[in-house]
């Protein structure tokens, strides 16, 4: 691994301390606004029985790390790049669906915000901007790098519907891992942690200050997000912290990081995906005792702060496999 300039590693830690001081403060204002407006979490009927006492938690909380990040971005990055701009639009933009789908939850009061479609087309239309910024910047391309070895395949055309599908798959694996509390943001905190160390081995500095806001800003999220939880993310934090991962995975030509990093978006994704399609070749058996995969763990008897701990231990490991996968 090449050695970054340790002044960049100083104005990232920066904005690490910045981000999460942001959060911080912002949550002793924006968690009692919630509730005042009522903005509650509505809980599934069909999710595990004891989640229902969650049910009135104030959501809608990602809006302060989305914040935090972006504000702290602003404020400490020496010089902006296209790159930094653009995943602070990735960011922004989805965790602009995910405000849309939380509000339509609140106004009904119930778990029904956005329709599918509606979700997709404006996650396939934030994707396909930062795909074609990706694909028409000279220093990016539509080549992309094969874990393990030296190798860099150019997709050509189909780099932008190949990227497009990996975006959209992230975005809604981060979505589906944010079903207890602390888990998305455990989990990311670590894969953003990660991209830091990628981004400023490879002195992309304005992306490694866009990582390190990101995770202080997930650090002071935390402190309200832990067990038991405060505020909750909401589809406007799960669905703004998958943009911000695919964005580091497509800006650094590394799509396929994902599967090893994001071990976990994987897991829970295919769990869902094998529940339902095991349930309709069997009328109705269930192939684990609920999906996603972590509530299969609760119903098992673990804890959710089991499950998270768990969780976050695997996605760390797979972090370090991540880094024997990149050729630095």
């Amino acid at each position: 691994m090449h050695m970054g300039n340790p002044a960049d590693m100083q104005i990232t830690i920066y904005a690490t301390i910045v981000s999460c001081v942001i959060v911080l403060l912002l949550g002793i204002i924006v968690i009692p606004a919630l509730r005042v407006f009522k903005f509650g979490q509505s809980i599934r009927e069909e999710g595990p029985q004891s989640h229902l006492k969650k049910s009135g938690t104030p959501t809608m909380g990602g809006i302060m790390f989305i914040l935090s990040t972006a504000i702290t971005v602003i404020i400490v990055s020496p010089k902006m790049t296209g790159a930094a701009i653009v995943a602070i639009i990735t960011t922004l933009g989805f965790g602009l669906i995910g405000f849309l789908d939380d509000t339509l939850k609140i106004k009904r009061k119930k778990n029904l915000g956005l329709r599918a479609y509606q979700k997709l087309i404006g996650q396939i239309a934030f994707a396909f901007i930062l795909v074609y910024f990706a694909y028409t910047n000279s220093n990016i391309g539509s080549a992309i790098h094969i874990p393990y070895t030296n190798i860099m395949f150019d997709l050509g055309i189909w780099y932008i519907p190949f990227m497009i599908f990996v975006i959209v798959s992230v975005v809604n694996g981060v979505n589906l891992t944010d079903g207890l509390d602390g888990l998305a943001s455990c989990v990311t905190l670590i894969i953003g942690v990660f991209f830091v160390l990628v981004t400023y081995a490879l002195q992309m500095t304005d992306l490694s200050i866009f990582c390190g806001a990101l995770v202080g800003g997930l650090l002071g999220f935390l402190r309200y997000n832990s067990y038991p939880a405060q505020v909750m993310m909401g589809d406007t934090g799960s669905l703004a912290l998958g943009g911000a991962v695919s964005a580091m995975a497509v800006l650094l030509k590394m799509p396929f990081i994902i599967v090893i990093i994001g071990i976990i978006y994987v897991i829970e994704t295919l769990s869902v995906t094998l529940q339902v399609g095991y349930f309709k070749l069997t009328g109705g058996k269930r192939l684990f005792k609920m999906a996603p995969i972590h509530h299969h763990f609760e119903l098992k008897g673990w804890h959710e702060t089991k499950v998270v701990a768990v969780f976050s231990i695997i996605t760390a490991i797979f972090c370090l496999l991540g880094f024997l996968a990149i050729s630095f």
